[in-house]
């Protein structure tokens, strides 16, 4: 009986420069004040602060052409306890698979 070798194919490393900011489309509630700027402050339906999203869904305080943060000294908590390549960053990665190829 022949067998058919199994190569396991890793998955890309998740680093700054294969990141495609996919946690940058999520719902950011603002539970501390780390000095967002008021510019980038929304509220949400039930009187919240988060950070505001434009029409594309996206993080208004991204930088479209690098795909970094423009606040980054001064993101929210959540965004500072979002660890990249966490299980909840893979998660999200995930979702938006086709930025990947």
């Amino acid at each position: 009986m022949k067998t058919i070798p199994h190569h396991q194919i890793a998955e890309p490393a998740v680093t700054c420069s294969t990141c495609a900011a996919c946690c940058c489309q999520l719902e950011v509630m603002l539970i501390t004040d780390t000095g967002v700027p008021d510019r980038f402050i929304d509220t949400d339906e039930w009187g919240g602060e988060v950070m505001l999203r434009l029409d594309d869904g996206w993080c208004a305080a991204l930088d479209r052409d690098t795909m970094m943060c423009t606040i980054y000294e001064k993101r929210p908590l959540i965004c500072r306890e979002f660890e990249m390549g966490a299980p909840e960053c893979i998660e999200e990665r995930q979702g938006i698979t086709t930025a990947y190829r």
